[in-house]
This record gives C-alpha cells, sequence and structure tokens, in this order.
C-alpha cells in the first residue's frame, strides 16, 4: 500500500452514467441537475455522450445540453464516444474532453458497441488522431475491468493489452471501470499493481458501482493504491443499459464523506451534494441508493 494522496479529484458522471439506463427526461430538468451538481464545488463532469439516440434514447440530446455547458464556465466536461463518429459529433458541439470506452470482454463489448475488444481497441489511434487535430483530449475507459455480465472474470491479459495501446497511441488519461459491481478491493489493488507499470506518467482513474456492495471499499483500495481520480454520481444514480444488473454508481456524497473522514481533501462540498442527490432523486421521479441521502451527514445531521 502507498500514502495515502493528499487530495483526490472526483468527476461527477450524474448527466451521463447517472441518466443513460433511465428513461428520458426533459432537457430542462438536466439543467436543473447540472446546476446542483455544479453548486457542489465539483471541477469535472461527464456531460453527455454521442452515440446511437436509438440505443440510448435518454441522451439522445447530446448536442442541445452541450449548447448549454458554457453557462457553467468553472467545470471542465466531458463527453463519452464509442466510435469516431461520436467523436467528431463531441468535437463539433464544443466538448474539449472525450473519452473512449473499450470494454475488455467481448460479450460486453458486442452488447455495448456491435464490436469485439480487439475491434474496439483497433479504433483508438483513429480516435485519439481525431481528437488531437482538433486540440481535444481523450480518456481511454476500460469497461468490465474486473468482469463480465455475459463472460465471467476478465482475464487481466485483456486489460492491459487495451492499456497498452492506449498508451502507444499517447492517450491522455486512462482509467479502469468495475462496470457491473462485482469486484472487491483485493483484486483492484491486485489490477492497479500490474496497470501501473505500463502507463508512465499517464494520469489513471477509476469508476465503481456499488451494485453488490463493495463500490466504496473498493474506490478505497484504489486510492490506496495511488489512485487520484474517481467517478460517482449524486444520489447513486445510474447504471449501464447493456449489462443486467449493473445499477448503482457509488454515490458522489457517500464518496466524499468517506475520503473527507480519511483526511483526503476533495472539491466536493458534503451538504450540496447531498442537495444534488436530492434533485437527482426529484428529476428521475424514484429513490436512489445513497446512503447519505437517507442517514444525512454524522456531523450535521442532514
Amino acid at each position: 500500500m502507498t500514502e495515502l494522496p493528499t487530495h483526490v479529484d472526483i468527476r461527477d458522471v450524474s448527466l451521463r452514467d447517472g441518466l443513460q439506463i433511465e428513461d428520458p427526461i426533459p432537457l430542462s430538468a438536466k439543467i436543473k441537475l447540472l446546476a446542483a451538481v455544479a453548486a457542489t464545488g465539483v471541477r469535472e463532469m461527464e456531460a453527455t455522450a454521442f452515440v446511437s439516440p436509438s440505443k440510448v434514447p435518454a441522451l439522445a440530446d447530446a448536442a442541445e445540453l452541450a449548447a448549454q455547458l458554457h453557462r457553467f464556465d468553472h467545470i471542465e466536461f466531458s463527453a463519452l464516444v464509442a466510435s469516431p463518429n461520436g467523436a467528431k459529433r463531441a468535437i463539433a458541439a464544443g466538448l474539449h474532453s472525450i473519452e473512449y470506452v473499450v470494454s475488455a470482454a467481448d460479450g460486453h463489448s458486442r452488447s455495448n458497441v456491435g464490436r469485439s475488444t480487439a475491434e474496439a481497441t483497433a479504433l483508438i489511434a483513429e480516435i485519439v488522431a481525431i481528437a488531437h487535430d482538433s486540440g481535444v483530449s481523450v480518456e481511454v475507459i476500460v469497461a468490465t475491468a474486473w468482469d463480465c455480465p455475459f463472460d465471467g472474470p476478465t482475464p487481466p491479459q485483456r486489460v492491459l493489452d487495451i492499456v497498452t495501446e492506449s498508451v502507444n497511441r499517447d492517450v491522455d488519461r486512462l482509467a479502469i471501470a468495475d462496470t457491473i459491481g462485482t469486484t472487491t478491493p483485493r483484486r483492484v489493488s491486485d489490477l492497479i499493481a500490474i496497470v501501473r507499470p505500463l502507463i508512465g506518467d499517464t494520469p489513471l482513474g477509476a469508476h465503481f458501482h456499488n451494485t453488490r456492495g463493495a463500490g466504496l471499499a473498493s474506490a478505497y483500495a484504489a486510492v490506496s493504491a495511488g489512485v487520484t481520480r474517481l467517478d460517482a454520481s449524486v444520489g447513486g444514480l445510474g447504471g449501464c443499459p447493456f449489462a443486467p444488473g449493473a445499477s448503482g454508481n457509488i454515490a458522489t456524497e457517500d464518496l466524499v464523506y468517506l475520503l473527507r473522514d480519511s483526511g483526503i481533501h476533495v472539491d466536493v462540498d458534503l451538504q450540496a451534494a447531498i442537495a444534488a442527490a436530492r434533485v437527482a432523486q426529484d428529476v428521475v421521479g424514484h429513490d436512489l441508493p445513497s446512503s447519505l441521502l437517507r442517514a444525512g451527514d454524522r456531523i450535521l445531521g442532514e
């Protein structure tokens, strides 16, 4: 275990990963949620995805939402893409940071984007070229880095192959994702230990789901292994529509609570995050799994 970092960056993914599994909501409701999350002090947000509207109807208004992001100029926004065409659409809409997801498991990759892992990996070079030619940064996110709902446990070498290709193609950032919320702290530490020697100075982030109750513990294991950038969603909103049972991102407020009480600084205000979780619950119209939303902060009690 390395020494705990003094600061961890949280990227809130409510607007993309959070909403993608939900029934579509109006753009006005998305702006309401965006404003509430922006008020937490978060510096990074995943705003939307430029993917097929027929596959993810909840994000069909990606360009319209992107046109409103200038109102929140203190936040670095990113968008997910699944193809070179998606990258071009995101850049044309004004995004300065994109994320390209490559699933390390063929079953999930075919369900998610209709390609094998090898075919999706082969597109990294083209997407990086498209982005860098426009001065846009690229993050490759390795999905199903530990387990796939179709193929079972993911062999670590499949993750390493994607990471190696990403580094060779000069991506700006990398992240590993527990798409279906099955990993545990030991497995997190083990994978990070073999990924790190391959990436040099390329920043490494992590994305966890709390589907089986181990998301926060896994996030803490990642931080203990030196990761200083984590994804989370207010209220624990979200999940993957192409992975059966993959619900429950780790909640931004729950993560802030854990890190703050571990002596690790974050830019997100806890009470504002709880308030944003209430807004998220209101706009989607159902209860969310956040623990802090139910129990409140131990200090302030709300």
